[in-house]
């Protein structure tokens, strides 16, 4: 008998409810967008059958404001377009249309795989090329990929773990990927878990993506009768909507079957991971530059960029532009550049007012600091980090202090609780930002305290944009 290649759960235990959920993000963009007045309109029009709640970011900032009924998403959400949805019997995600298996191998696709398997590439050869093209995991954290994969190579028995758990408010460019050009994305994971020795991945992909899911299942099970992943078994696991496991150490407790509680470091997941065995551990844009790279070379990769930057990312851009989606774009971008060269300017209307180079953990800057270069490293200076590349645009349509409270509130939210400093901050912050005035000499106290004691980066960034505020734009704060 032989065993599949690849597993994954099949429950679902929100269709099987006879309740109808409607859930409505609560997240930055989304509420720039309304999204809270459409919650309480919603909570108010629909019949008592219906079940209306608030949930965070859904990764798909571009269509804000953004709904769920059961996993249908309703994007550009109204609450007639919820209404339809709800009547028509809507449950199930649209699956869009994407590069299947044939159309990506006709284009060249699985060339570089084959040749992995076929002998035609050594595993040292393209860690050394991986090097050497400077790319960097663009999760957030920015540890070079090909340092990762030497770490793991010399290991005994490594396990690799994908990270598709992206849910910082702002970003939406795994799901992208993932829902336009999966194969791509595929090709690079099979090829960095061939390159470090490991034979079990483990997918960990974010339930708000259950049009992804089904693609990855899809296109799995195509690889697999196509006698691609012969020897590997690959494991497709869904998150439970917990912010915390997008953290590469809660990310493995979930795996685990654990509560998704970030782990002390060291030891690092390279040396001690999934399991106790050494895991590779990348998010999805990052693997999915590993087939261009290793085809066109590292050399390509690292001449692209501006401003002295090397390479390429997909930036998140939502918010107050023409055209907001997924930017393809070099490294070192600047914010204005990625207005009015990728997004088409701002909407009507609008003047460009403030940002959040990073999404709800980068900060927030001032329009007359969007020339800065975008990438890791260059917004430290201003307290500010590039992190998942999620851009949103603020105008003067836009309080600051909205802004900042929304930010902290998700936080609060997303809080696993392990750590005091985290747990207790960001309630406390929540509680003195609601107030009529607020209290800077201890909300200053009280971000030091988070940052210098929280054991991961969700409490030590969480106080990013409430300090940026108190330095850019004081006028526009009730202290």
């Amino acid at each position: 008998m032989t065993l599949p290649k690849v597993f994954a759960s099949t429950e679902d235990l929100i269709n099987v409810s006879t309740i109808i959920t409607v859930r409505v993000c609560d997240s930055v963009t989304c509420a720039m967008f309304g999204g809270q007045e459409l919650r309480k309109d919603l909570a108010t029009k629909l019949h008592r059958e219906v079940r209306v709640v608030r949930a965070p970011c859904m990764g798909r900032c571009e269509r804000a404001p953004v709904a769920e009924v059961g996993h249908y998403q309703v994007d550009d959400a109204t609450v007639s377009s919820i209404e339809k949805a709800i009547t028509e019997g809507l449950r199930f995600p649209r699956i869009p249309e994407y590069v299947g298996f044939g159309d990506y191998e006709r284009g060249g696709g699985y060339e570089l795989w084959r040749g992995c398997l076929g002998g035609s590439r050594e595993p040292e050869s393209v860690i050394t090329e991986m090097e050497q093209s400077e790319l960097k995991g663009l999760g957030g954290a920015g540890f070079t990929a090909g340092q990762k994969w030497k770490l793991v190579r010399g290991a005994e028995r490594p396990l690799m773990a994908v990270n598709a758990d992206e849910g910082e408010p702002g970003t939406f460019k795994d799901r992208f990927i993932m829902e336009t050009d999966p194969h791509r994305f595929l090709e690079g994971m099979l090829v960095a878990a061939w390159a470090v020795g490991a034979f079990d991945i483990y997918i960990y992909l974010r339930d708000e993506y259950p049009a992804s899911r089904e693609i990855l299942l899809r296109e799995l099970g195509v690889l697999a009768a196509n006698g691609l992943i012969d020897g590997i078994n690959v494991f497709l696991r869904r998150g439970a909507g917990a912010y915390i496991c997008g953290e590469e150490s809660a990310m493995l407790e979930s795996l685990e079957g654990k509560r998704g509680e970030p782990r002390h470091k060291p030891p690092f997941p390279a040396e001690i991971g999934l399991f106790g065995r050494p895991t590779l551990i990348h998010n999805v844009e990052t693997l999915y530059w590993v087939p261009k790279i290793l085809t066109k070379g590292a050399a390509w990769f690292a001449r692209q960029g501006r401003r002295g930057r090397h390479g390429l990312r997909l930036f998140s851009v939502s918010g107050r532009v023409k055209e907001p989606g997924v930017k393809l774009a070099p490294a070192g971008v600047s914010a204005l550049e990625l207005i009015e060269e990728y997004a088409g300017g701002m909407q009507p209307g609008h003047q460009f007012k403030a940002y959040l180079p990073g999404g709800a953990s980068g900060g927030i800057l001032p329009a007359r600091l969007a020339n800065i270069a975008l990438d890791f490293g260059t917004l430290d200076e201003y307290g500010c980090i590039v992190g998942s590349a999620a851009v949103v645009i603020l105008s003067d349509h836009d309080a600051i202090s909205d802004v900042v409270l929304n930010l902290m509130r998700f936080f609060e939210d997303e809080s696993c609780g392990q750590c005091t400093p985290c747990r207790v901050g960001c309630e406390k912050a929540v509680k003195l930002m609601e107030r009529p005035e607020w209290d800077e000499a201890l909300l200053r106290e009280l971000s030091v305290a988070m940052a210098d004691a929280s054991i991961c980066g969700l409490g030590q960034a969480a106080p990013n944009p409430l300090l940026r505020a108190f330095e850019f734009f004081r006028e526009e704060l009730p202290i």
